[in-house]
């Protein structure tokens, strides 16, 4: 992953992160996701949330807004 990309949200649901990702581009921040889970069992890891730090407090902002728990 490049420089200067921050996690902003992590879950061991997918459909959880994939809506705060959705969130955040609809409101035109990059967001990426980073899949931790074991491929094998999936009850295992995380999926993460990340954005650029300069879209941080815009970020937060947004969740907060839109009542997205962290």
């Amino acid at each position: 992953m490049e420089k200067n990309w921050v996690k902003i949200f992590t879950s061991s649901n997918f459909y959880q992160s994939e809506i705060v990702k959705q969130v955040l581009i609809g409101h035109h921040i990059d967001a990426v996701l980073l899949n931790r889970q074991a491929s094998s069992h999936q009850a295992f890891g995380e999926i993460e949330v990340y954005i650029h730090q300069e879209d941080f407090s815009q970020a937060i902002e947004i969740m907060i807004l839109n009542q997205i728990n962290l």
